[in-house]
């Protein structure tokens, strides 16, 4: 046993797959080994269709969180091979889940938030402890359960004397500020791969705008995006957080019945410019001191939205996770192999400050190997 050793896993709302890391945490944080496991088309489509309401849900959700705790089973072995290693090497892996709904604080002041998986079978065919469940804790002490990743954040990127931004551009943005004095904050700005690549798969039968390159070459729609910026979410103050929820197809669709003479390409360069520039906004509007912003999530491969980013923030450079050391790709499957660790020693995994949360906690739930 290495009590260091920990396993992320991290399915997001882009839908893209499982991206797992195996990570040496006992001094630092050193990742060891990545896999990208893709969806099969038939869970993706499943698991995209239980953002909806829809008929015979529970049975759905139930056979799905099967289907996940297989498909995150098949990217632990794949880490485990990469690295030489052992279940028995591993202390315990930090399972996410599908977030499939997300509606805190709202109808009973509580709300919920519901990550599709089977846990128990996961410990069953990895032979590893499992964290999971890791929102549901906050939400119960009045936060948000989101963003869960600043505490990472802080313990990776920040600099004494230096504020800092995090930006994760996965299927929804969120911003993490790592303050100069060492305060820290964070949430969701806003939608960001979720409606760029629902567009992209619906117009080109592409699951996403490889580097941009469509946005690029279309032209913003000033009216539609003035639109979809007046969204009141955008001004809320933070703690705040959201998902496919609000911003979905249906969403998108109703704003799409103004604007009847846009073409799919200056669709698509609408989405871009909506997420860079409510990104751009949010980090200005609560850190105008940054002069760093870090990125990573599969938006760190766009090169237009990076490009939109560096004008829109030109006293800040922007720059992928992987200058400060550890790969974009990488960042989120990775804190959540940092809560599994901070859970195992009893460690609170919140930032009251980020989620609302009346105060530190202990999250998720424990499945021994």
């Amino acid at each position: 046993m290495k009590p260091g050793i920990y396993i992320g896993l991290m399915s997001g709302t882009s839908l893209d797959g499982v991206d797992a890391v195996l990570a040496d945490l006992s001094d630092g944080i050193s990742v060891r080994a990545h896999q990208h496991r893709p969806f099969a088309p038939a869970l993706r489509a499943e698991l995209l269709a239980l953002n909806r309401c829809g008929a015979n849900e529970l049975h759905r959700s139930a056979l799905a969180g099967n289907a996940l705790a297989r498909a995150y089973a098949d990217a632990v072995h794949a880490v485990l091979r990469e690295a030489g290693l052992g279940p028995q090497a591993v202390t315990a892996i930090g399972a996410h889940g599908q977030t499939v709904r997300h509606r805190p604080g709202e109808f009973d002041a509580c709300g919920y938030t519901i990550q599709v998986l089977n846990a128990a079978l996961l410990a069953e065919l990895c032979a590893i402890a499992i964290v999971a469940d890791l929102r549901s804790r906050d939400l119960a002490a009045g936060g948000q359960g989101a963003p869960l990743v600043p505490a990472f954040h802080r313990a990776l990127f920040a600099r004494q004397g230096v504020t800092i931004g995090v930006l994760n551009l996965g299927g929804i943005a969120n911003l993490t500020v790592l303050g100069a004095d060492g305060a820290t904050i964070g949430f969701d700005c806003g939608p960001a791969n979720a409606l760029m690549d629902h567009w992209c798969e619906r117009h080109r039968g592409m699951a996403f705008d490889a580097a941009g390159a469509w946005a690029a070459r279309g032209r913003v729609d000033d009216p539609l995006l003035e639109a979809m910026l007046a969204d009141a979410f955008f001004a809320k103050l933070p703690p705040k957080s959201t998902g496919r929820d609000r911003f979905n197809p249906e969403w998108l669709a109703a704003h799409l019945q103004a604007a009847p003479a846009a073409t799919p390409q200056d669709v698509q360069a609408t989405l871009a410019e909506l997420t860079a520039r409510t990104a751009s906004s949010a980090l200005m509007r609560h850190a105008p001191g940054a002069r760093e912003l870090l990125v990573c999530g599969g938006g760190a491969l766009n090169a237009h939205l990076m490009a939109r980013l560096g004008a829109l923030l030109p006293s800040c450079s922007v720059l992928p996770t992987d200058a400060r050391g550890l790969p974009a790709l990488q960042v989120e499957a990775a804190a959540f192999a940092w809560l599994a660790k901070a859970h195992c020693e009893h460690r609170p995994g919140n930032l009251p400050s980020v989620t609302g949360a009346a105060g530190p906690r202990v999250l998720g739930a424990f499945y021994p190997s």
